[in-house]
C-alpha cells in the first residue's frame, strides 16, 4: 500500500477520527484519540511524515499542524512487512510466555540485537523465529520489543515485549529503575579482591571513552550519564592455600541502567571481574593466585563473571508483579565450586 493508495473508511486499517478541538497538533490528537493505545507518538509520527494521514481528504505530513475544529482526520496502518531481520531456529530457555511479553535466560555468548559482525544468531532472530505472527505488526515492522539489554557475554533474565503497548509500559519500568514502580533487578558478579565494605554504592557518572569507543569510562560529575550502583558482598574465597581473599562474589543492584555499569563501576572501586578482558586486563596476573582448578574453571569461562539473577516487574496488561530468579549457569557455577576449594 502507499500513501496515495489511502481511502477513508471502511478499510480495516483505517481510524476515522473528528478533531472536536481547534488548535491541537495532529500527532497528539492520534495519539488520544485511539484508545487501544497501541502506537507510539514516535510510530504515529512516522505514519504522518510518511504520508498515511490525511486531513480534510488531503495527505498530511506535517505532525505539528494545528487541527481545526471538526476536521476529519483519518489514519490507515499500512500492512506489516515481514520481519527484519529475519526469524530463526535458534533455541530459546523460555522462563514465561503469554501474548504481551515473553522472559527469556539469555545464554552468554548470545549477541541481543543484530550489529556489524552479528547479522544473524542473535536473540532478536531467535525470538522472531520463535513468536512468528504473534508479534505486534502494529508498529509496521513484526519484530520484538527490546527494551534492556544484557552484554554478548553476560547470562541471565531478560523481558521482551511482544506488543507496542507492552513495550512502551515496559520501558517506562525500567527508564524509573524501581524508584516508584515495582522493578527488580539484581546480578551476581564474580570480583577480584576483597572489599573493604560488606556493603557500598557506587556513584559515578560514564560516558564512551575517548581513546577506545568500545569501552565505557568513568568521569565527572559535569560530563556523561548519571550511574548507580549498590552491591553487597556475598561470599569470599581466600586464594592457594587459604592465603588472603583473591576474589569475592556481590550481589548488584542497578538504579540505572548504562552500557556496561557494573564492570566500569567495579573497575573503578578497584576490582574488576573475573574474566573481563575489556576492563580487567590488568589483573591478568592475579589468576596465578588461584589452585590450579579454579584457573581452569576461570580459562574455560572465557568471559566476565556476570550474571542477571534476578528479574521482577509489572505485567503491562494485568498489574500483576512476576519475578523470577536464575542460578548461575553452568560455566561460571564452575569457577565458583572451584574457588570454594582452593
Amino acid at each position: 500500500m502507499t500513501p496515495d493508495d489511502i481511502a477513508a473508511p471502511p478499510d480495516p486499517r483505517s481510524h476515522l477520527l473528528h478533531a472536536d478541538d481547534a488548535a491541537q497538533r495532529l500527532d497528539k490528537f492520534i495519539a488520544d484519540a485511539i484508545a487501544d493505545a497501541t502506537l507510539s507518538r514516535t510510530r504515529i509520527k512516522a505514519l504522518i511524515l510518511d504520508g498515511f494521514v490525511t486531513v480534510a481528504d488531503g495527505i498530511c505530513r506535517d505532525p505539528a499542524r494545528k487541527l481545526k475544529a471538526g476536521q476529519q482526520v483519518v489514519i490507515t496502518l499500512p500492512e506489516p512487512v515481514a520481519a527484519e531481520p529475519a526469524g530463526e531456529a535458534i533455541p530459546l530457555a523460555i522462563r514465561y510466555e503469554d501474548a504481551h511479553l515473553i522472559v527469556i535466560d539469555k545464554p552468554a555468548g548470545m549477541v541481543v540485537h543484530p550489529a556489524a559482525g552479528h547479522a544473524s544468531g542473535t536473540l532478536v532472530n531467535a525470538l522472531i523465529g520463535h513468536c512468528g505472527d504473534s508479534l505486534s505488526g502494529i508498529g509496521g515492522v513484526k519484530r520484538p520489543g527490546i527494551v534492556h539489554r544484557l552484554d554478548k557475554d553476560t547470562s541471565g533474565l531478560m523481558v521482551v515485549a511482544k506488543t507496542d503497548a507492552a513495550h512502551r509500559h515496559l520501558a517506562a519500568q525500567f527508564a524509573d529503575h524501581g524508584r516508584t514502580g515495582a522493578l527488580m533487578r539484581a546480578y551476581l558478579a564474580l570480583v577480584w579482591g576483597d572489599l573493604a565494605r560488606r556493603q557500598g554504592t557506587i556513584e559515578a557518572n560514564l560516558e564512551r571513552s575517548s581513546a577506545n569507543r568500545e569501552k565505557m569510562a568513568v568521569v565527572d560529575e559535569d560530563h556523561g550519564r548519571f550511574a548507580l550502583t549498590h552491591y553487597t558482598v556475598e561470599e569470599t574465597f581466600a586464594g592457594v592455600s587459604g592465603g588472603a581473599t583473591v576474589a569475592s562474589l556481590l550481589r548488584c543492584e542497578l538504579e540505572t541502567g548504562r552500557t556496561h555499569q557494573i564492570r566500569v563501576h567495579m573497575t573503578h572501586l578497584g576490582h574488576p571481574l573475573l574474566g573481563d578482558a575489556v576492563y580487567g586486563g590488568g589483573f591478568k596476573t592475579k589468576a596465578a593466585l588461584l589452585s590450579p582448578p579454579a584457573q581452569q574453571a576461570l580459562a574455560a569461562l572465557g568471559r566476565q563473571a556476570l550474571h542477571a539473577t534476578l528479574l521482577g516487574f509489572e505485567h503491562p496488561e494485568t498489574g500483576e508483579v512476576l519475578s523470577f530468579e536464575s542460578a548461575p549457569p553452568a560455566d561460571m557455577a564452575r569457577l565458583m565450586a572451584a574457588l570454594r576449594h582452593p
